[in-house]
C-alpha cells in the first residue's frame, strides 16, 4: 500500500481551487526502487509537491518534467533507470538500481477529476487509470467514469493501466492518551480514520480524525459502519464489552482490543460461546507488536505498526 490518499487529497484541492498542478502516476516499476506502481505525487507551481516518489534523489528532474508538461498543456511519458554501472563509478549513484516508468497528467487537462477524486476517497471503489500511447486516457472509480483525449509528449510501443486500491479505513472505538500520536500516524500512512466517541473528556480529539462520531458504540454499530480495521481502547471496561457485543456480527476482519491478555479474558466471560467464536478469528489481543518502551506514544506505534504490516500483508494477497 502507498499513501495514495495525500497525492489523490493534493490534486483534489488542486482541481477544486483551479491551480495549475500536474499529477505524476507511476505505472510500472522494474529492480528496487522507492515506490511500486500507483505511488502519486502533485507537482505545482513555486515548487509545490505533494508526495514522494523517490527519497529525493529523483524528485528535481521529475519536478522540471511536471513543469515542461503543465506549461506546454500535454501529458508526457517519463522513464527513470537507474540499473546502469555507470552513474555508480562516477559517484553519482542514487542508490536504488530500478526503472520507474511516469506519466506526467497536467491537470487542466482533465476536466471532471474532482469527481473522481471525491469518490476515491469517500471509498466508492479502486481508481482504475489507462493512459494509451496515442493519448487515450479513461479513469474510473465505482460508477464513475472520465476519458480524455491527451495531447501525449513522447511515446510508447503499448498502453499501461493501473489499479489503485482505496484508502484503508479504521474505526477507533473510543479516545485515550494514545490517540494523539495514533491518528496523526494513521492519517499520515494514508488511513482514512473515524473516531467514535462521546465522553467529554476525551471528545477533543476527535478533531484528528477524518471523521468523529459521537455515539456510544453500540449506536455507531447500528448505523453500519464500515471500516478494514477497528480498534476497542476506551481504557473503560463496559464500554469495551458492549463494543465486542457489536463486533461479533460485524464483518470487520481486523479487530484490536487494546490492554492485557487478562483483561480479553475477563471480558470473553461476559460474551456467548457463539460470540467470542465469531471475534477470536480476527481479534488481536493485547493489540500492537511486541517493539519495546512504554507509554502512550510507544503503545500507539506499536499499534500502527502492527496496522500496517497487516493491511500490507493483506493487500499482497489481494
Amino acid at each position: 500500500m502507498t499513501a495514495a490518499r495525500h497525492g489523490i487529497e493534493a490534486s483534489l484541492a488542486a482541481a477544486r481551487h483551479g491551480r495549475p498542478a500536474t499529477l505524476a502516476v507511476v505505472f510500472a516499476t522494474e529492480g528496487s526502487t522507492y515506490v511500486k506502481p500507483g505511488a502519486l505525487a502533485v507537482f505545482g507551481e513555486d515548487d509545490v509537491r505533494q508526495g514522494w516518489l523517490s527519497g529525493g534523489c529523483l524528485e528535481a528532474d521529475i519536478a522540471r518534467a511536471a513543469e515542461a508538461a503543465l506549461h506546454a498543456g500535454e501529458a508526457a511519458w517519463m522513464e527513470i533507470d537507474t540499473r546502469g554501472d555507470e552513474d555508480l563509478l562516477s559517484g553519482a549513484a542514487v542508490g536504488c538500481r530500478g526503472r520507474l516508468h511516469l506519466a506526467l497528467l497536467p491537470l487542466p487537462q482533465l476536466p471532471g477529476w474532482d469527481v473522481l477524486a471525491r469518490a476515491w476517497l469517500a471509498r466508492q471503489g479502486a481508481l482504475q487509470l489507462r493512459l494509451g500511447h496515442d493519448g487515450a486516457c479513461h479513469a474510473e472509480v465505482g460508477t464513475q467514469s472520465r476519458q480524455w483525449s491527451l495531447t501525449l509528449a513522447g511515446t510508447r510501443a503499448a498502453s499501461l493501466q493501473v489499479r489503485i486500491a482505496p484508502p484503508p479505513a479504521v474505526v477507533l472505538f473510543g479516545a485515550g492518551p494514545e490517540s494523539a500520536t495514533l491518528l496523526p500516524w494513521l492519517r499520515e500512512l494514508g488511513w482514512m480514520t473515524t473516531l467514535v466517541e462521546k465522553r467529554p473528556r476525551w471528545r477533543d480529539l476527535g478533531a484528528l480524525a477524518d471523521r468523529h462520531i459521537e455515539a456510544t458504540p453500540t449506536q455507531a454499530l447500528a448505523d453500519g459502519l464500515e471500516a478494514d480495521a477497528v480498534l476497542a481502547m476506551h481504557h473503560h471496561f463496559e464500554l469495551d464489552r458492549e463494543t465486542l457485543d457489536g463486533l461479533a456480527t460485524h464483518p470487520v476482519p481486523f479487530i484490536g482490543l487494546l490492554g492485557p491478555r487478562r483483561r480479553q479474558q475477563d471480558l470473553f466471560q461476559l460474551l456467548t460461546p457463539a460470540q467470542r467464536e465469531a471475534l477470536l478469528p480476527r481479534l488481536r489481543s493485547p493489540v500492537g507488536l511486541h517493539l519495546g518502551g512504554e507509554g502512550p506514544q510507544a503503545i500507539a506505534l506499536s499499534i500502527a505498526a502492527q496496522l500496517q504490516r497487516w493491511y500490507q500483508d493483506e493487500d499482497a494477497m489481494a
